[in-house]
C-alpha cells in the first residue's frame, strides 16, 4: 500500500524515521507537494525576479605568473563583498567532476533500504551520515534534499567506511583540492597579515567533510526549497555544481555592489568550481570577510547534484579574530570559543539566515 501523506508524523517516519528521503515521496508518484514542505511565503524563491551573478570566474592557473597579486586582490575583494565566488584552472580534473555527478546520481538511486543503513542513528560508521532535510525535528518546513555526509580523518579510514558506492571519487575530489583550497586561504590569510604554514594549516582547516547532495524533481518548486537561507559554519566551502543551477546569493547590505540586499543566482559554469566564505573566516577576519548568506531552489523538470567540500577548524580548536586584525580595527567584534561549541549550536537549529553568527558576537544580547 502506497504511503500516506497528508499525516505528518506518518510523512515524517516514511521520509525521515524510515531513510526513504525525498526521493521516497517522489518515487511514489505524488502529483502536489506534502504541506510539510510548504515554505512560508517569504521563504519561497520567486525565480523569475532574481537576476544571474555576472562576476566572471577566477583563473587560479595566474596564481604562478605575473598576474598572482592582481588574482589575490580578485580573491581577497570577492570574500569582502559576496563572500562567493566561483573558480577556473583549479587542478581538480574536468574529468572527475563529471564522475562525480554521475556517482552522485547512482548513489541516490539505490534502494532506500541500503542508503538508510547510514542514517546517524544506526550507522556503522561515526563518520557517514545519511539524511534529509537539515534539522527535521526543529524545522517549521522542511527541505527538499537528501544528502550523504562523509568525514575525513585519514585515507586508511575513508576506504573502509565511507560507502563503498562514492568512496573513490569523493575521496578523491577531496585530495586533488587541497593544494587549491591552501593557496586560496594563503592569499586570504596574507591579506589579514598571518602566514599559512603547515603548523597552522590544520587551525584553519584540520577538519574536512564532502557532502553529496541530492535535489530530486519537484512537482511544486515555487512552494519549497532544496536548502533555507544560511551560511556556512566553517572556513571555506568548495561546490561542485551541475548543469541544472538553483543556488542564489545574498548581496549584503553593508558593501559596496549593486543589488544590496537582493538574492542572485550563481550560474553554472562548465569545469568551475564555486567557493564561499564560511562563518569561521567571518570571525577571523573580524568581520571583513562575509560569510554568504546562500540558499538553493528546487526544480520541476530535471533532478539535481551538488558536492561540497566543507573545511573547518578541529573541533578543539579555539577561534577569534586574529590579534593583528583587532589591533588594525581597534575592536573584536566577536569572542573567543572552542569550534565544537560553535558546531553544537549550529546543527542544534534550524536554518535561519546568518544568525549562526550570532554565537560568537561579542554584543549578541
Amino acid at each position: 500500500m502506497a504511503p500516506t501523506f497528508d499525516n505528518e508524523s506518518s510523512l515524517f517516519n516514511f521520509v525521515v524515521r524510515d531513510g526513504n528521503g525525498v526521493k521516497g515521496i517522489v518515487d511514489s508518484g505524488i502529483s502536489k507537494v506534502p504541506h510539510a514542505y510548504i515554505q512560508p511565503h517569504a521563504e519561497q524563491i520567486d525565480k523569475k525576479s532574481a537576476s544571474k551573478c555576472e562576476i566572471p570566474p577566477i583563473d587560479l592557473s595566474k596564481l604562478d605568473g605575473p598576474d598572482h597579486d592582481e588574482v589575490v586582490n580578485q580573491i581577497v575583494r570577492a570574500s569582502e563583498t559576496l563572500g562567493f565566488f566561483q573558480v577556473v584552472n583549479h587542478g581538480v580534473p574536468v574529468q572527475l567532476l563529471d564522475s562525480l555527478k554521475q556517482t552522485a546520481h547512482n548513489f541516490f538511486s539505490l534502494p532506500a533500504e541500503r542508503k538508510a543503513v547510514y542514517r546517524k542513528e544506526v550507522s556503522p560508521s561515526p563518520l557517514v551520515k545519511y539524511g534529509t532535510s537539515f534539522v527535521p525535528e526543529k524545522e517549521r518546513a522542511l527541505e527538499w534534499k537528501d544528502y550523504i555526509s562523509m568525514a575525513y580523518t585519514n585515507d586508511d579510514e575513508a576506504l573502509q567506511q565511507w560507502p563503498i558506492e562514492c568512496r573513490d571519487v569523493a575521496l578523491q575530489f577531496l585530495k586533488t583540492s587541497h593544494e587549491m583550497v591552501r593557496n586560496l586561504l594563503e592569499a586570504l590569510l596574507g591579506n589579514l597579515g598571518e602566514e599559512l604554514d603547515d603548523s597552522k594549516i590544520d587551525a584553519f582547516i584540520g577538519k574536512k567533510m564532502v557532502n553529496m547532495n541530492f535535489y530530486p524533481t519537484c512537482p511544486n518548486p515555487e512552494l519549497t526549497v532544496g536548502v533555507g537561507r544560511h551560511s556556512d559554519m566553517g572556513t571555506l566551502t568548495i561546490l561542485l555544481q551541475d548543469g541544472i543551477g538553483g543556488l542564489y546569493v545574498k548581496v549584503p547590505e553593508d558593501v559596496d555592489m549593486e543589488k544590496k540586499g537582493e538574492w542572485v543566482e550563481i550560474p553554472s559554469i562548465p569545469g568551475a568550481l564555486v567557493i564561499n566564505v564560511g562563518d569561521m573566516l567571518q570571525i577571523w577576519s573580524n568581520g571583513r570577510y562575509k560569510s554568504a548568506e546562500h540558499r538553493v531552489r528546487t526544480t520541476s523538470t530535471k533532478s539535481r547534484v551538488s558536492i561540497p567540500i566543507f573545511t573547518s577548524p578541529l573541533p578543539t580548536q579555539k577561534v577569534a579574530p586574529l590579534p593583528q586584525v583587532v589591533k588594525k580595527d581597534g575592536v573584536a567584534r566577536y569572542r573567543e570559543f572552542v569550534f565544537s561549541n560553535y558546531m553544537n549550536s549550529f546543527f542544534g537549529n534550524a536554518h535561519d539566515g546568518k544568525k549562526s553568527l550570532e554565537f560568537a558576537q561579542v554584543n549578541s544580547n
